[in-house]
Order: structure tokens, then sequence, then C-alpha cells
């Protein structure tokens, strides 16, 4: 049990991560849950074995390949969510950890252990997922080096069953550069190695290819290809001997099955597929010409908790490096068990010994005694080969990273071509460093590298710009294009607007407008539209009614009566006002009252015998003052309000008569 495990339970790392029961332990970390105490979410925390972490060379691999994993985003590999170094324990014994995704579930190895051997269509579609993942990772310049079923999650996905996740991109390639580990070394999981990783230490993504090739077979057959006696043998079987077809252990399997395994774990990897991407289209064509659906995946019942770990060689096993070459230790440093599935550090001047004297027998056993010259020949000549393998093994295969930083993409290939390495490009935005121009390298100008090992140069394409969303393109779509520039989306109901050309919901705009030049990370602001304005109710003020109502139809409103009231100087029948009030913006199909105007015209009765104007004035409903006849004949002179007036009913008219 590492140290790790006896202090972490309850501990509370970078003061943000809880850590809970212990999920998972090896000989490199253990793995446990955990609490996201400022997210409030359940997480995976893998906390390193501190001797890794007190480790320089570690501790620069480590940040470089977590940020790495944490740029991969796919259905089908466990998110990297942090990492980091607490020193909440001390100085003297950091712990550097990684916070992962918490998959509700457990490994292939479990379901393997559970079934022994997975039916095709379902041996088909975890391959399927576990390439589709590896198929991003190489996208983005990823190599995983380490597949194998403890890196196979089977997580819960709701009640259609369960789903793939692949574990633990790039940590093999950092713990190789700890000086925990001997500079001649073999890193990685015997039962799962490409032959040149054996042989070269070299990866690539038919390094992973070789593997995924291997997983397969174990899937289809429910054993690995090659067992031995020891670790080092296992390893050396990928050299030396073709992976057998999987009909050779389950004849019934089809032959199209044995020509997929055949084309995926061929020893020299330019005959295996490029990449996982390719891999994955030949296993898609496979299962068409068999006419065999996806299955579902089964769901797998969770790790055991801390008071039952995994045994060891269901996770990781670090093998203590060997001294140099020439001393007494061989292979037995190594497990004895020479086990396929543990991460293992594999001396690997010991195996290219091992190798050797499987092909030409011990060096040290000469057939005849030599004469005495002779012999002392051969001493002198093996001294040379023993010192030349020091050199070789320890520093000779080894140059330094050329620094490249700020020089062109063809200059910076050209540089580490020279220094013996492969550069493979990717490409990030940058702030201040010109289009076109190295940012920086991975592993950093002036680190020890393998001789033939990849570097990653990270090539500058500028400050970003704000795309060319075009109106009308979803809120995801406008979301996507804005990071893949490495800028923010935002949306802010305060920001969308009405339009009557792009359906509410779409895109109108970004602000600020594409062509724009940004820094990386900054906020561009997604206009949504709110769909077509409202639109004003008209104003039909003096209007008639049916003319108001017309009027109102035709703005794509239901008009309908709403009352009578006066309103001075508005004719009876007329329209006095609308609810809504005119110029109110309300939706279309919205019902408008219409009230019209109750008044009535007071007739002109000067100049009329005063008797027979107060007759006119009475039948049209008015009150009338001042019509008090003083003889036989009297006249109407003037009268108040005057005639053709409106007024409200029973309103009293004044007259004046004579005599």
């Amino acid at each position: 049990m590492t140290r790790t495990e006896t202090s972490l339970a309850g501990a509370l790392l970078d003061r943000r991560y809880r850590v809970g029961g212990l999920i998972a332990r090896g000989g490199m970390s253990s793995v446990y849950r955990g609490v996201d105490t400022r997210l409030d979410r359940p997480v995976a925390v893998k906390v390193m074995d501190s001797r890794f972490a007190g480790d320089r060379s570690f501790v620069e691999r480590f940040e470089r390949e977590a940020r790495s994993a944490a740029r991969l985003h796919h259905p089908h590999v466990v998110a990297v969510h942090d990492q980091g170094f607490d020193t909440s324990a001390g100085v003297d014994d950091p712990r550097a950890f990684l916070v992962m995704e918490l998959v509700d579930g457990g490994t292939l190895r479990d379901l393997l252990t559970e079934r022994g051997r997975l039916d095709v269509p379902l041996a088909l579609t975890v391959a399927e997922q576990v390439l589709s993942a590896l198929a991003a990772a190489h996208a983005a310049g990823l190599v995983h080096r380490d597949i194998k079923p403890e890196n196979v999650l089977i997580g819960a996905a709701g009640e259609s069953g369960g789903v793939v996740k692949v574990a633990d991109f790039g940590l093999v390639r950092a713990a190789a550069s700890a000086g925990t580990t001997s500079t001649s070394v073999i890193l990685g999981t015997v039962g799962y190695l490409s032959p040149e990783q054996v042989s070269t230490g070299a990866s690539s993504a038919r390094s992973d290819v070789y593997s995924t090739g291997i997983l397969l077979f174990e899937m289809l057959t429910g054993q690995v290809p090659y067992h031995g006696d020891t670790a080092l043998s296992v390893a050396y079987r990928h050299v030396n001997d073709d992976v057998p077809r999987p009909s050779t252990v389950v004849p019934e399997l089809p032959s199209a099955l044995d020509e997929l395994v055949e084309r995926a774990t061929r020893r020299d990897p330019e005959s295996r597929p490029a990449d996982a991407e390719a891999f994955l289209a030949e296993i898609q064509r496979v299962r068409a010409e068999l006419g065999l659906p996806p299955a579902p995946i089964p769901r797998v019942p969770a790790p055991r908790t801390a008071t039952q770990p995994p045994a060891e060689t269901d996770s990781e096993l670090t093998v203590p490096a060997l001294p140099a070459v020439g001393t007494a230790t061989s292979t037995t440093a190594l497990p004895s068990d020479g086990g396929p599935r543990g991460t293992q550090a594999l001396p690997r001047a010991a195996a290219q010994d091992h190798e050797q004297e499987t092909d030409d027998g011990p060096l040290a056993s000469p057939r005849r005694r030599a004469p005495l010259a002779v012999l002392a020949l051969v001493v002198l000549v093996l001294l040379g080969g023993v010192g030349a393998g020091v050199w070789w093994f320890s520093s000779g295969r080894y140059v330094d990273v050329p620094s490249v930083t700020g020089m062109s993409r063809e200059e910076a290939e050209t540089a580490l071509r020279q220094a013996e390495l492969t550069p493979v490009v990717t490409e990030e935005r940058h702030n201040t460093t010109p289009s076109g121009t190295v940012i920086r390298t991975e592993p950093d100008g002036g680190d020890r590298a393998l001789q033939g090992d990849e570097v990653t140069v990270v090539l500058s394409l500028g400050r970003p710009v704000v795309p060319d969303v075009r109106p009308g393109a979803s809120v995801e779509e406008a979301e996507r294009a804005i990071e893949a520039v490495q800028l923010t989306p935002r949306v802010s109901e305060e920001t969308d607007e009405y339009s009557s050309d792009v359906p509410e919901g779409a895109v109108v705009s970004l602000t600020p407008e594409p062509g724009s030049q940004a820094n990386v990370g900054d906020a561009v602001t997604i206009v949504r539209s709110k769909g077509p304005p409202p639109t004003p109710v008209p104003d039909v003020r003096g209007k008639s009614r049916d003319e108001a109502f017309q009027a109102l139809r035709d703005a794509g409103f239901e008009p309908f009566e709403a009352g009578e009231e006066f309103a001075e100087g508005v004719a009876a029948g007329h329209v006095v006002r609308t609810d809504p009030a005119q110029g109110s913006t309300v939706d279309e199909g919205t019902r408008v009252g219409v009230v019209v105007s109750n008044a009535v015209k007071v007739p002109s009765v000067v100049g009329r015998r005063t008797e027979k104007a107060v007759q006119i004035l009475r039948e049209a409903g008015f009150e009338v003052s001042g019509g008090d006849s003083r003889g036989p004949i009297s006249f109407v002179i003037e009268q108040s309000p005057s005639g053709g007036s409106f007024v409200r009913p029973g309103t009293t008219v004044n007259l004046s008569v004579i005599p």
C-alpha cells in the first residue's frame, strides 16, 4: 500500500477536491471517489505516488499530458477536468493528481472476467467505441500507448445500457520520463505492447491500432494471444511472433474477423491501418458484410470500495528499474507471473539480451576451449561491447530536443528531423505569436528524448478571428464555430432582438461582428432572434365603426365592440378609442376592443317659431331652457350649443327668443 492510500481518504486537495473512498490501487497511482466542492459534482481523483511528484521531469510531462488530455471532448473519452500538485501535507510530500469524470460502472476486464469471451456483435461494438475515442485522440495528435481492458471503462447510459469510455491518456508517457524509471526501459502492459514499443520504445497511432487489435482478439477468444513465464518473454513474443488467428482458439469465428485482427497486429507498423479512424472503418465494413447490428453494452457493476481494493495485477504495476547494463540483476526484478494486465517497466537492455539468447544461444557458452590469445581478444571485444552497450542504453539513444520556438513550420520540422526526432504538428491560436510561427514544443527545447520519438510542434494560427456565422444558424452551430477558434460563446436574453427574417431562437448576428480580431478566450455574444416584432395597433380614432373594424383586421387583429362613450368632437358611431390603445405593440391575432362615440348632433332651430323649435329639440332628446313664449308669435334668434354641435345625450339647449 502506498503512502497516498493511508492518508488521503477525507483529505481536501488543492482546497477544492474532497477525497472519498478508494476505487482502485496500483504501483503508479490510486483512484478515489471524490467531490468537487466548488461545483458540487462527483469526480474521480487519480493521485500519483509521491515518488513521481518529486521528479521534475515527471512533473513537467505530467502537466503537458494532462493539458493535452483535457482538450479531448468526446463521448467515449473519460473527461479530464483538472490537474494539480497538492502540498497541504508539506513540500516534502507533494501529491500530483488528476481530476476526471466519475464513470459509474466497471471495466472491460470486469466484463471479460464475468463472461469469459464476448459474442461477436458485442465485441465489435466495444471495439468501435474504443476506436471512436482513439480516433478523436489521434486527430488531436495524441497517442494513448496503453490500451488494455483495465483502461476501458463501462459506465451506465440510462435505460439503453452501458457506454464505453477510454481512460488514462498520456499517463504512461508521463511516467516514462520520471527518474524512478531507468533510461533503458520498456513501459507499458506486456500483453498489449506493439513490437516497436518493445524493440525501440517508439509509439504512434499505429501502436494504438496494434493494442486495440490485441484487445479485439481477447474479446473474441477470452484470452490474450501470448503467455510466458516472465513479462519479458511475453513482451518479446510480440516482436518475434505473428499474432495467431482468433479462429485457432474459437473455430466457429468468421474468417473476416481473423483478417481484421491480422491487419491490425502486423509486426510492421506500416502494414497496419494508419490510425484508429482507418481501423474503425474496417471494423464497420466487416460488420456490414456479416450483417451484424450494433449490440447494447451491458452494465457492469461499479468497482469495489476501499475495503476490498482490486488486485494489483488489475491496475497499474510499476516494476523498479534495473541497474545499468553489466550488473548482476536481470529479469529478477520483474513480476514472477509475467502477466499481461499491469502497466510495467521492463529493462530494454535485458530484454534485448533475452532476444539475442533466443536467436543465437547464450553468448557465454563457447563450444570449445580457445587459445589464451584468442580468449583475451574475445574478452576485450566483450568489454568493448559492454561499454558500447552501456553508452547506448544509458545515453547514446537519446538526443537533445532542439529549440525551435519562433521558427516557421518548415524550419522547425527540418531541425527536428536533423536531430533524429519525429515532428508532429498541431495548431492553436495565440495572441502575440504571428501566424505560422512555432509557439512551443512538447517536450520543450533542451529536454532529452529518444531517437525517433515524437515531438509535438505547436504552431500559431495567430489571434482568433470572430467566425462568419450566417443569420438563421442554430445556437449550437455558432457555439461550435466560436469555440473552434478558441473564443468563448456567450448568450444573454438582454441582447436578443426581434427579427422578421430569422426564426425565433436562431442566430441573428454576433458581437463583435464576424471578421473582427480578438484575443484567445474573449467572449463573443450570440444575438438570438425573438421572432417577428410585435405589431402596433393602428390609429382608427374618428373612423366609422365599419372602417375601424376593417383596418384592424388588415393589421392582423380581431376587433370587437367594446361599448360607447362621449368624446368631444367625435360624431356618433365613430371611434373614440381602442383597447389596447393605438400604437401599442402586441402579438398578431390579439383581440382589440373598439369604443365608439355616443354623441348626438344638436339641430339648428334659429329663426324658427319658438313653439316649433322646442318641439324639435325635445324630440331629439334634448332639454330646453328659455323657450317660454311671450306672445302668440315668437321666434328663436340664438341657441347654445349651436346647431350642428355634437354633445352628450340629454344636454340642455338654451334658447333666446323674441318678443
